[in-house]
């Protein structure tokens, strides 16, 4: 009993390396993940775990219960013997890992084979497998592991009852009770022992592996935090060293260094002494990556470094893309081909795929940038039109009744539209420079309405150098003048405010008019909108450039006070410039 209890744990051997085998397949996989098993991989696992059961009766010996000695197995026994086994093993974990469909197809096979070699334990030992597969399936509980101990015993258990039905269903009694005396304990103690060290053994391996899964996404996430600062500003030599760096410290191979598509930018690691950033691509292998856009491994021999001593042995060669095109090469070195693993490769796919998605998105902000710029200039030049009109129709009515004042006011708008043209080419201008164009406007508009307009200043010295996008108080003033005051017969007065409040530059402008709808004080800004005197283009332009150079918080605020008139604010956060040049 000894004997044949030391002759089946040899066989746990063969169990780890099945149980090792078994993590590489994805079906498998899925088993412990309990993720839904598609038909094909059923019948996989199936036939796996059958092919598993056949293979434990042939790693068996067979016992003859006339000369009580143990001989190998063969295709055909005789009608006194018996096969000491590990074929429960694979069974009882089909059923465990996946219910009863895997535990009784399993069963099948390996039960219906073992029938099929004779002897007079044929077919009690192959109903026995295939009980044991519905056996195991009944402690299945979907979404759960098994312990190592549940294992033991519901192994033991399966092999327990196969003593039982031999008892029950083999004949002569007297040759099965022997046969039980002689193999029952050993194989009981030996497959609850298989079957637990085989389900410890997956766990930890797939567990193992799940470890590596989390640290290599870990790692990679954090690769992607540090290197998206550097190459949101493009492919320069100061960011890909950067980048280098990075995954130099992050990934400990022999050196890092990338190309844009005619010369090195950067290399960090061993030979850097003669890869010197801004020479000239030199070895084949790198043009071939950067004309076919596909990676590559390359020996020493396909390196081809002028240096005859260089330590660089191997090289992995990926590009780097945007917008589907090959822009440049992420190079990894390592001592020799050996180090290079599949890991490795795929690692680097990965990285060359994150490097090139940031190149993208830094491409794809600086054209939003220069999308959002080219709209605030288009919003700034629809502006002057809407002023140079008003204008002139003043200027109109005054060369009759006024030359002097109209000449006058001619010099005021020739200087209002130069310093109109030069702000449609910057971004921001002082308020200081803001309240002179608004200056130069009243102008025009006081001789317009003679004594009937009184414009109020209350403007905060400290803040005149806040920067402010160009034409933007302007066209609230004259929606003042234009909407507000215009039927005004007298005491017509537009204030304007400017101060800080909070950290921020708060400004209003108020006027003592006949106000707006308060239906209409919504869409104000949001949208243009249409009235008897206006289209309502002006203040919308202003609300848009705003919100985009400062965001929505920015935007202009409407509202009609106690009273009569309207009230158009905004703030903006402080940004000042010692000097702007427009």
């Amino acid at each position: 009993m000894l004997d044949l209890l030391i002759i089946m744990l040899e066989r746990v051997g063969t169990i780890v390396a099945v149980a090792f085998i078994l993590t590489r397949f994805r079906f498998f996989k899925q088993l412990i993940h309990q993720d839904t098993l598609t038909r094909r991989q059923k019948v996989n696992a199936i036939l796996f775990f059958g092919a598993f059961g056949v293979i434990g009766t042939y790693l068996g010996v067979a016992f003859s219960t006339q000369t009580l000695h143990f001989n190998s197995v063969s295709m055909n026994l005789s009608g006194d013997e018996a096969i000491a086994n590990s074929r429960v093993i694979g069974i009882v974990v089909a059923g465990l890992l996946g219910g009863w469909r895997l535990g009784l197809g399993a069963g099948l096979i390996a039960g219906l084979h073992r029938m099929t070699l004779g002897g007079f334990t044929a077919f009690s030992c192959g109903l026995s497998t295939i009980l044991s597969g519905l056996l195991a399936s009944w402690f299945y509980r979907k979404g759960k592991t098994v312990h190592p101990v549940m294992a033991f015993a519901i192994g033991a258990l399966a092999e327990a009852m196969q003593m039982g039905l031999i008892l029950i269903l083999s004949k002569p009694f007297t040759e099965a009770w022997s046969l039980v005396q002689a193999i029952g304990l050993p194989m009981i103690l030996a497959n609850g022992l298989g079957t637990a060290i085989f389900l410890l053994i997956v766990y930890n391996v797939l567990s193992d592996q799940d470890k590596a899964t989390a640290l290599q996404a870990q790692k990679t996430l954090r690769i992607a935090n540090q290197t998206l600062a550097h190459l949101r500003q493009g492919m320069t030599a100061a960011t890909c060293d950067a980048v280098c760096r990075i995954l130099y410290r992050e990934l400990e191979p022999s050196a890092v260094a990338m190309t844009n598509q005619s010369e090195i930018l950067a290399h960090v690691g061993v030979a850097s002494d003669h890869h010197q950033p801004h020479s000239p691509i030199q070895t084949t292998i790198t043009k071939e990556v950067l004309q076919h856009g596909r990676r590559v491994t390359a020996d020493d021999g396909a390196i081809h470094c002028i240096e005859a001593h260089c330590p660089l042995g191997a090289a992995v060669i990926a590009p780097l893309k945007q917008r589907d095109e090959v822009v440049g090469t992420l190079k990894l070195y390592y001592p020799s081909e050996k180090a290079i693993t599949d890991v490795t490769i795929e690692l680097i796919d990965g990285l060359s795929s994150l490097l090139s998605d940031q190149l993208e998105i830094a491409a794809a902000g600086r054209a939003h940038e220069l999308a959002k710029d080219a709209e605030i200039k288009a919003l700034q030049a629809q502006i002057s039109p809407h002023f140079f009109f008003n204008s002139l129709n003043v200027i109109i009515s005054l060369i009759r009744t006024d030359p002097d004042q109209a000449r006058q006011l001619l010099m005021s708008l020739s200087k209002f539209l130069r310093q109109n043209v030069e702000g449609t080419t910057a971004m921001r201008v002082t308020l200081e420079q803001e309240l002179a164009h608004v200056q130069a406007y009243l102008q025009i508009e006081q001789a317009r309405f003679v004594d009937k307009l009184t414009v109020e200043l209350d403007v905060d010295p400290s803040v005149l150098s806040q920067l402010i996008p160009p034409l933007t108080l302007q066209p609230i003033v004259e929606n003042a003048v234009k909407h507000g005051i215009a039927d005004m017969a007298s005491g017509s007065v537009v204030t304007v405010s400017i101060g800080l409040e909070e950290g921020e530059t708060v400004i209003t402008v108020r006027d003592n008019g006949k106000g707006i709808a308060e239906e209409r004080l919504p869409l104000l800004g949001e949208e243009p909108v249409e009235s008897a005197t206006g289209t309502g283009m002006g203040l919308y332009n202003v609300h848009r450039r705003l919100v985009m150079s400062f965001g929505s918080e920015a935007g202009l605020r409407f509202g009609v006070p106690e009273g009569e008139g309207t009230v158009v604010r905004f703030r903006i956060p402080q940004t000042v410039k010692e000097e702007v040049h427009v």
